[in-house]
Protein backbone atom coordinates (compact mmCIF):
# COMPACT_ATOMS: atom_id res chain seq x y z
CA UNK A 1 0.00 0.00 0.00
CA UNK A 2 1.38 3.56 -1.20
CA UNK A 3 0.41 6.75 -0.76
CA UNK A 4 0.63 9.67 -2.88
CA UNK A 5 2.99 11.70 -1.45
CA UNK A 6 3.16 15.60 -2.58
CA UNK A 7 6.84 16.33 -1.37
CA UNK A 8 8.00 13.74 -3.56
CA UNK A 9 7.09 15.57 -7.03
CA UNK A 10 8.35 18.99 -5.13
CA UNK A 11 12.00 17.46 -4.48
CA UNK A 12 12.19 15.88 -7.97
CA UNK A 13 11.00 18.99 -9.25
CA UNK A 14 13.33 21.00 -7.42
CA UNK A 15 16.05 18.58 -8.30
CA UNK A 16 15.37 18.85 -11.78
CA UNK A 17 15.42 22.68 -11.36
CA UNK A 18 19.14 22.24 -9.85
CA UNK A 19 20.20 20.29 -12.40
CA UNK A 20 19.08 22.50 -15.14
CA UNK A 21 20.70 25.35 -13.61
CA UNK A 22 24.11 23.78 -13.03
CA UNK A 23 24.46 22.70 -16.53
CA UNK A 24 23.49 26.03 -17.60
CA UNK A 25 26.13 27.82 -15.90
CA UNK A 26 28.82 24.61 -17.08
CA UNK A 27 27.77 25.02 -20.69
CA UNK A 28 28.53 28.72 -20.37
CA UNK A 29 31.49 28.73 -18.62
CA UNK A 30 33.18 26.00 -21.22
CA UNK A 31 31.82 28.52 -24.08
CA UNK A 32 33.41 31.53 -22.39
CA UNK A 33 36.58 30.06 -21.51
CA UNK A 34 36.81 28.62 -25.69
CA UNK A 35 36.17 32.26 -26.95
CA UNK A 36 38.97 33.79 -24.68
CA UNK A 37 40.98 30.92 -26.03
CA UNK A 38 40.16 31.89 -29.21
CA UNK A 39 40.73 35.75 -28.63
CA UNK A 40 43.89 36.23 -27.49
CA UNK A 41 45.88 39.02 -28.06
CA UNK A 42 42.97 40.59 -30.87
CA UNK A 43 44.07 43.48 -32.84
CA UNK A 44 43.04 46.26 -31.01
CA UNK A 45 39.84 48.02 -32.96
CA UNK A 46 37.22 50.88 -32.85
CA UNK A 47 34.68 48.66 -31.04
CA UNK A 48 36.55 47.00 -28.40
CA UNK A 49 36.03 48.63 -25.03
CA UNK A 50 39.40 48.81 -22.43
CA UNK A 51 37.85 45.89 -20.57
CA UNK A 52 37.69 43.84 -24.15
CA UNK A 53 41.44 44.52 -24.55
CA UNK A 54 42.79 44.02 -21.26
CA UNK A 55 41.18 41.04 -21.00
CA UNK A 56 42.24 39.65 -23.93
CA UNK A 57 46.11 41.00 -23.69
CA UNK A 58 45.42 39.75 -20.21
CA UNK A 59 47.18 43.47 -18.61
CA UNK A 60 45.05 45.01 -15.37
CA UNK A 61 42.05 47.38 -17.06
CA UNK A 62 43.54 50.46 -14.91
CA UNK A 63 47.00 50.04 -16.90
CA UNK A 64 45.28 51.19 -19.85
CA UNK A 65 42.98 53.61 -18.38
CA UNK A 66 46.15 55.10 -16.99
CA UNK A 67 48.10 55.01 -20.47
CA UNK A 68 45.34 56.85 -21.85
CA UNK A 69 45.05 59.39 -18.75
CA UNK A 70 41.53 58.22 -18.25
CA UNK A 71 40.08 57.75 -14.13
CA UNK A 72 40.48 54.10 -12.72
CA UNK A 73 36.96 53.74 -13.05
CA UNK A 74 35.14 51.08 -15.07
CA UNK A 75 34.53 52.64 -19.04
CA UNK A 76 32.15 50.82 -21.47
CA UNK A 77 33.04 53.40 -24.10
CA UNK A 78 34.29 51.73 -27.41
CA UNK A 79 37.75 52.69 -28.05
CA UNK A 80 36.51 54.85 -31.03
CA UNK A 81 34.30 56.67 -28.75
CA UNK A 82 37.08 57.45 -26.30
CA UNK A 83 39.02 58.44 -29.32
CA UNK A 84 36.65 60.77 -30.36
CA UNK A 85 36.02 62.28 -26.89
CA UNK A 86 39.57 62.95 -26.41
CA UNK A 87 40.03 64.77 -29.28
CA UNK A 88 42.84 62.13 -30.41
CA UNK A 89 43.41 59.46 -33.46
CA UNK A 90 42.60 55.60 -33.50
CA UNK A 91 45.81 54.86 -34.44
CA UNK A 92 46.95 57.21 -31.24
CA UNK A 93 45.06 55.78 -29.18
CA UNK A 94 46.51 51.93 -30.17
CA UNK A 95 50.18 53.06 -30.12
CA UNK A 96 49.59 53.86 -26.57
CA UNK A 97 47.69 50.64 -25.39
CA UNK A 98 49.99 48.85 -27.67
CA UNK A 99 52.70 50.73 -25.46
CA UNK A 100 51.49 49.58 -22.32
CA UNK A 101 50.90 46.02 -22.99
CA UNK A 102 53.99 45.46 -24.06
CA UNK A 103 55.51 47.14 -20.73
CA UNK A 104 53.27 45.49 -18.37
CA UNK A 105 54.09 41.93 -19.52
CA UNK A 106 56.96 39.68 -18.68
CA UNK A 107 60.09 40.28 -19.08
CA UNK A 108 58.98 44.23 -18.13
CA UNK A 109 58.25 43.77 -14.18
CA UNK A 110 54.26 43.60 -13.08
CA UNK A 111 52.43 46.76 -12.86
CA UNK A 112 51.60 48.08 -9.45
CA UNK A 113 48.04 48.09 -8.37
CA UNK A 114 45.72 50.74 -9.17
CA UNK A 115 45.96 54.50 -8.10
CA UNK A 116 43.59 55.09 -4.69
CA UNK A 117 41.21 57.93 -4.70
CA UNK A 118 42.78 60.17 -3.14
CA UNK A 119 41.51 61.18 0.24
CA UNK A 120 42.19 65.00 0.93
CA UNK A 121 44.84 65.16 3.99
CA UNK A 122 44.48 66.53 7.70
CA UNK A 123 47.28 68.86 7.09
CA UNK A 124 45.13 70.51 4.23
CA UNK A 125 41.74 70.90 6.22
CA UNK A 126 42.08 74.31 8.44
CA UNK A 127 42.20 74.45 11.72
CA UNK A 128 39.73 76.07 14.15
CA UNK A 129 40.56 79.85 14.70
CA UNK A 130 41.18 80.88 18.46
Amino acid sequence: MTRNRPWRKALIALFVAVVAFTGYHAVRTISDAIYWNAHRDEPIERWMTIGYVAHSYHVPPHVLHQALNLPPMPDHRPLGRIARDSGRSMDQIEAKLTYAIVHARPPYPPPGPPPRPSMPSASSTPSPAR
